[in-house]
């Protein structure tokens, strides 16, 4: 019995000397040759994981960066300061990083638009768009104020302030999960000194805008005659700002009946 102990314990231990060889020649005969300038890149990206820049997760971008499928400032989170080590490590120009905001399109709080009844029920706008009418607001292009888009935001950049989504210019650092989120795609990433935007999305016609909310874009075209610069156009009913053209100026601001035109930068 003793005897058959001893060979057994032998045998396991010779067996498992032997595997451990093994594995160690298949992980050299297998191993994946890793550029070191790949994990360089990560140790500066922030390590959010949030998404924003398209790939999965900082791992996914380091390896597009170094791969050139992705721009040295891909990183919505790092911004310029980010940029500026990756270039470092990859010998480039880091390029001038555009910082951005995420920007809610709608002005329709509770004393501006109407209701069509009320909601009862899961607090996810998500939820409320699969009920008929597409939650109980009248506008069915509006902000839901549900909150949908402050659950997903990993920066406490969001919050819901007279039913409609608020975003913190200063802690939003445009990720995009938010714009993702929105079922009615009222969220939207717009630079963050751009001069005016359009605080609407609805695409109805004025008269129908009128009657479902007091702050809604009636697509008069007042804002785009008064524009010096062919900066603003009307486009499905809705005053559309390119930023390239704007100037700044505020004549379409100061023209809007509805106020919608809201300066931000």
């Amino acid at each position: 019995m003793t005897t058959t102990i001893i060979f057994s314990v032998v045998l396991l231990a010779v067996l498992g000397i032997l595997i451990g060889i093994l594995l160690g020649v298949a992980g050299k005969f297998f191993a994946v040759e890793t550029d070191e300038r790949v994990v360089q890149v990560r140790e500066c990206l922030p390590g959010n994981n949030c998404g924003g820049c398209g790939f999965p997760g900082c791992d996914g971008l380091a390896e597009a960066i170094v791969a050139g499928t992705a721009e040295v400032n891909g990183c919505p989170v790092g911004g310029a300061p980010v940029a500026s080590k990756i270039g470092e490590i990859l010998g480039v120009d880091a390029g001038a990083a555009v910082r951005k905001v995420a920007y809610v399109k709608c002005a329709g709080t509770c004393e501006a638009a109407s209701n069509k009844y009320n909601y009862i029920g899961e607090q996810d706008c998500r939820r409320a768009v699969m009920v008929p009418g597409r939650g109980d607001k009248a506008c069915s292009y509006g902000c839901l104020g549900l909150g949908s888009c402050v659950a997903a935001c990993q920066f406490d950049a969001l919050s819901i302030k007279d039913g409609i989504a608020v975003v913190d210019r200063e802690k939003c650092v445009a990720c995009g999960k938010c714009v993702q989120t929105c079922p009615n795609n009222v969220i939207s990433l717009v630079p963050y000194d751009a001069p005016y935007v359009v605080q609407c999305n609805s695409k109805d016609k004025g008269k129908d805008v009128m009657s479902v909310c007091k702050a809604g874009c009636i697509g008069c075209g007042l804002c785009v005659k008064q524009c010096e610069f062919g900066a603003v156009t009307l486009e499905n009913n809705i005053a559309v700002i390119d930023g390239e053209k704007c100037q700044g100026c505020g004549k379409c601001a100061e023209k809007c009946p509805k106020k919608i035109i809201q300066a931000i930068g």
